[in-house]
């Protein structure tokens, strides 16, 4: 234990230089604009600062794209709250209730306990990287294929809570997903409903429907809102801050999605975008007013911000301690060690201790330079929406082309996103919900793949799925997600029953 928090001082005191400082803030200050502006992403601005790191020392160089990395998921919540705008994939869940709460006039709240949240979630699971690493690890690493397939599988499921008032819609819109990601070459390089397009190749990137449903789709409808009458303007009270009752909703949720987006965050592949989901299903399991997800939940807001940030301390934990990237950005995070002559596993906390302890050290220093970076602004981004309607829905067009266009740099993805767009607008006058379908998307090559290879260990027969204790009590717990609604329904059915008529009052 005293050698434990020796390293720990020794980390602070080497991350908390001043170069080492002005790394960690620049990279934090990148990672939130990044995230604010959508198709760019962390892990391609991780990419392009490989070249910039080449100079530096390995301790700075991985301070700066380690805090471009954790900004990345506070900046993407912005534009998600007041734009509809999903910078990244796991800020999909924020738009639910986070852009109500900002039609409703609390921008404010919506932002200051995505921001709160991020920063508990980011400390807790840096926590949790320094103590449960090499444990956690090796449980990771007992998951197959088969478990792996049963994850994603639970997480579509999780779509039920995000149905809205239509179980049968969120699973169409999911199975629409699930379509829209065989497009492109399968695992054996052959073309799959490309239509003779070279450009559908690669499959359709997520930014692509994601911007199109939510931003684009948002647009149109406030488009065609104001030839019927005038454009809805939000009214924003002045109130940048949480009431006493928002912070009492808010605690639960970051706790809970702080726990189980680091626990997501181990799993190689899992990554943010999925604890978001399980952690929004979450929390309306356990709320009282599920009536209220999807109409401004400020819980909607909390536990899916917490639950993405904290994926990132997890998706280093498999990184540092056996070399195998949790995420995409992680991955990326693995050939910056290797040019840097490091090599994560068992054997880096040992050979390079000053290197991995200063960025333990950093991502507590980076999570409190977010906090103060980020809550002052508060009251500047919900000024963004006291701009007229009209100029705020053509920013939100601008916005939308240029990430979509930066991401690639083809025109072609500007017409997909168009037609994505059409499609969210007839989505929101049927009430079909567009975030089982992101999901779906999202998940779609790693459920394929991990189901190709489970089936391939097991010569074809599906019991392995069931064979596998793991993989089995997954699956048990996917089903009864699935039913969840009418087992809930059921149950307050009886419980009325049971209560009985209410006697009247007395005179």
């Amino acid at each position: 234990m005293e050698s434990f928090f020796a390293n720990l001082v020794t980390g602070f005191s080497i991350a908390a230089t001043p170069m080492n400082l002005l790394y960690a803030f620049v990279g934090c200050l990148v990672g939130t604009l990044i995230g604010v502006l959508p198709g760019i992403g962390s892990v391609t601005t991780v990419a392009l600062l490989i070249p910039i790191t080449f100079g530096m020392s390995p301790t700075a160089g991985l301070i700066l794209m380690a805090g471009v990395y954790y900004g990345a998921m506070y900046g993407g919540s912005t534009t998600s709250i007041l734009a509809n705008i999903p910078g990244e994939s796991s800020a999909v869940v924020t738009t639910l209730d986070g852009h109500p709460m900002a039609k409703q006039g609390r921008a404010g709240a919506a932002l200051a306990t995505a921001a709160i949240g991020s920063f508990v979630a980011g400390t807790l699971s840096t926590v949790g990287l320094m103590l449960l690493a090499p444990p956690l690890a090796w449980v990771a690493i007992s998951f197959g294929p088969a478990e792996y397939f049963s994850l994603m599988l639970l997480g579509l499921t999780a779509v039920s809570a995000l149905g809205g008032r239509s179980l049968v819609k969120a699973l169409v819109s999911m199975c629409l997903g699930l379509l829209l990601g065989t497009v492109g070459l399968d695992m054996g390089g052959f073309p799959r409903f490309n239509f003779g397009l070279v450009e559908l190749y690669e499959g359709i990137d997520f930014i692509i429907p994601a911007i199109g449903l939510f931003a684009l789709g948002e647009a149109l409808d406030q488009a065609a809102v104001v030839r019927r009458t005038q454009l809805r303007h939000f009214d924003f009270k002045g109130r940048a801050w949480l009431t006493r009752e928002e912070y009492r909703r808010s605690r639960g949720p970051w706790l809970r999605g702080s726990v189980l987006g680091f626990l997501v965050g181990i799993l190689p592949g899992a990554g943010a975008t999925i604890a978001s989901f399980f952690s929004y299903a979450l929390e309306r399991r356990v709320s009282r007013h599920p009536e209220q997800f999807g109409k401004g939940a400020i819980e909607g807001v909390a536990g899916p911000e917490a639950a993405n940030n904290a994926s990132v301390g997890g998706a280093m934990v498999p990184l540092l301690t056996l070399g195998i990237p949790g995420s995409g950005t992680t991955a990326i995070l693995l050939g910056a060690f290797m040019m840097f002559g490091l090599q994560p596993g068992p054997l880096l906390f040992q050979k390079n201790p000053d290197v991995i302890w200063a960025l333990i050290a950093s991502m507590y220093i980076g999570n409190a330079m977010l906090l103060v970076l980020n809550l002052p602004l508060i009251r500047v981004f919900v000024k963004l929406i006291d701009v007229r309607p009209a100029l705020l829905v053509a920013a939100v067009l601008v916005l939308s082309t240029v990430g979509v266009y930066a991401a690639n740099g083809r025109t072609f993805d500007l017409w997909l996103t168009l037609g994505f767009g059409v499609l969210g607008y007839l989505a929101r006058r049927a009430d079909f919900p567009a975030a089982p379908l992101i999901l779906a998307l999202v998940l779609e090559r790693n459920m394929e793949d991990n189901f190709r290879r489970a089936t391939t260990l097991s010569d074809g027969s599906l019991a392995i799925f069931l064979t596998r204790p793991i993989s089995a009590a997954i699956l048990a717990l996917a089903v009864l997600s699935l039913f969840s609604p009418y087992i809930q329904a059921w149950l307050l059915t009886r419980r009325n029953a049971r209560a009985g008529p209410v006697a009247p009052a007395g005179p």
